[in-house]
């Protein structure tokens, strides 16, 4: 396909920039998180704007999107649920003390990290604080959650019965370089994970093989058993913070302040191709179709041969840093900091590998880092 492209639609609505883009499970809707501090909810079918959620006192940091209901959270201490249909909010959840920087949806749960060094887990329907997870020094940036049954076997657990019977775990990273597991049902922590010399920036979690990968301001990346809190292995090969994560079929994708993009065998820590061409850091990722899409804090996307590392496409026309990304039937979507969500074609542009849609992967953080005093920056945290 040709080196260069140009949005087939801006959208440029919002009155600041955009912090995040998520999609619903069903890809028929994406919302967008502002610092004008309102969301926006989009079709993926016309492009268009259906819904404008206003109520927060400051910006927002992060959204979710389920196919009925959007999550957002704020510099405001604040998280609100929201009704796609109407743009109702349903609910506010109210007892940070601090900054809100992420929030994760999991069954009826729905969790959150903040600049108060608290984790906190609410009833999603009940709007009702249900657990606070309390011990990180420093403010909690990024979140897994997990059930035990899915990597514990009968005969090795040996937690108190109520935590047999909730199962859930949540694994919380912070920017006092340590990541935490907790049980859901009482708030205790239940391991530890020491290794990190800087902020812990993103975590993504493989529970069937009992593997958590977490990304630093140290410039690693560390795998972990999340069963014993053994660490595995330590990629150590990229110049700049870890910025954002991708696994995919056994393959980690890393995503740095160095501006690359490393791709490594998980089970052998051979690192078998860097993807360059980027000015600034790299502030998000995604793999589709053997393709690496990636976002910049140099105002591009740029679409890679995921095998040979060629760089086969530049998306440009954004002016500052792009956030984040996501991809839905054959387009392209990013949400960038100049306050625009741009919509690209990229058909032509896969690889030769057969296949419909990947599987989208959500758990992974942007490059947003908010600052005790509620400013912010955009990262390049070399």
């Amino acid at each position: 396909m040709g080196n260069s492209g140009s949005a087939v639609k801006v959208c440029a609505d919002h009155q600041g920039g955009i912090n995040w883009l998520s999609l619903s499970p069903d890809g028929q809707r994406l919302l967008t998180g502002s610092e004008d501090g309102t969301a926006r909810l989009w079709s993926t079918a016309d492009s268009q704007c259906h819904g404008h959620f206003q109520g927060h006192e400051s910006y927002i940091t992060f959204c979710h999107l389920e196919n009925e209901a959007a999550f957002t959270c704020s510099a405001d201490h604040t998280i609100r649920k929201w009704d796609v249909v109407t743009g109702q909010c349903l609910a506010i959840y109210r007892g940070h003390t601090s900054i809100v920087n992420r929030i994760l949806v999991a069954k009826d749960y729905l969790f959150s990290g903040s600049y108060d060094r608290t984790a906190r887990c609410w009833s999603v329907d009940k709007e009702k604080q249900i657990q606070e997870f309390r011990g990180h020094r420093n403010c909690v940036l990024t979140l897994a959650h997990y059930s035990s049954k899915d990597v514990l076997e009968e005969e090795e657990e040996e937690e108190e019965e109520e935590e047999r019977v909730s199962r859930d775990l949540l694994v919380t990273g912070s920017t006092d370089c340590t990541v935490k597991v907790w049980w859901v049902s009482s708030g205790r922590c239940y391991q530890t994970l020491l290794g990190h010399t800087g902020a812990v920036l993103c975590l993504i979690l493989d529970a069937p093989n009992r593997e958590l990968f977490s990304g630093s301001t140290d410039y690693t990346i560390r795998t972990w058993n999340i069963v014993t809190g053994e660490q595995l292995k330590v990629f150590k090969e990229h110049q700049g913070s870890i910025i954002c994560l991708e696994l995919v079929n056994r393959h980690l994708y890393s995503g740095s302040a160095d501006r690359t993009v490393k791709c490594w065998l998980v089970d052998t820590g051979e690192r078998i191709q860097t993807y360059k061409a980027h000015k600034h850091s790299v502030s998000t990722l995604k793999y589709h179709a053997g393709i690496l899409f990636t976002g910049s804090g140099d105002a591009c996307a740029r679409a890679f041969n995921s095998r040979s590392g060629v760089l086969q496409k530049i998306f440009r026309g954004h002016k500052f840093i792009i956030n984040c990304i996501q991809i839905h039937n054959e387009l392209l979507y990013t949400a960038s900091h100049d306050g625009t969500l741009r919509i690209w074609d990229i058909r032509g542009g896969r690889s030769s590998q057969k296949g419909s849609l990947s599987r989208l992967f959500n758990n992974k953080v942007g490059c947003m880092v908010q600052q005790e005093n509620g400013e912010h920056e955009t990262v390049e945290l070399m």
